[in-house]
């Protein structure tokens, strides 16, 4: 649509907790829809946004996903009971969706045909593009100093870190890390 391409990202879970493969593409279509990957990562448990909102409600609100060939990010989300215990289980999945339609592989009529969740838009824009499994490690010990809320990007790596809400440190199989903060209360 001559804009940014848009990259809604979620965490995923309530499923088996695994990333697509090509095996996934029961059509054989070349594209990975919702459909298909949904068995395996689960539905979506909180929408990773600019701004605004992270319900699934927000999962296909393209104004605030990132948009365009390169974007930084830097909030914090606070996650639901439902993202927590998704985390904790080992089912939580991050998912970005949205493929390059210069790169897919595959016709412009398959990219463009209609979207699986949305009629819409077009089957490639809510296509997962990456996704990394969550695995929950306990910290040795506290970090000091302020939580860090944006993306880091260690020189020479593939290694990202994201914090998303301290004690529990996720990281994905895709090569990036998550930290997710918990303060405790006392009442």
């Amino acid at each position: 649509m001559d804009g940014p391409y848009p990259h809604v990202q979620h965490i995923h879970g309530g499923a088996a907790g695994v990333c697509p493969t090509p095996a996934n593409d029961t059509n054989g279509d070349g594209i990975i829809s919702v459909t298909e990957g949904a068995g395996g990562y689960g539905a979506i448990q909180t929408t990773l946004t600019t701004s605004g909102a992270t319900t699934p409600a927000e999962g296909l609100n393209l104004e605030l996903g990132g948009q365009g060939g390169t974007y930084s990010v830097q909030r914090e989300i606070t996650l639901d009971a439902a993202t927590k215990a998704s985390l904790e289980s080992g089912t939580a999945v991050v998912v970005v969706h949205g493929l390059d339609p210069a790169t897919a592989g595959v016709s412009t009529e398959v990219f463009s045909s209609p979207s699986d969740l949305n009629p819409d838009l077009p089957l490639g824009a809510t296509s997962p593009a990456l996704c990394g499994t969550l695995t929950a490690t306990q910290m040795g010990a506290m970090p000091q100093g302020g939580a860090d809320t944006g993306v880091a990007q260690e020189t020479g790596t593939n290694t990202a870190a994201l914090a998303l809400g301290s004690g529990l440190v996720l990281a994905a199989a895709a090569g990036g890390a998550y930290m997710v903060r918990r303060s405790a209360t006392k009442a």
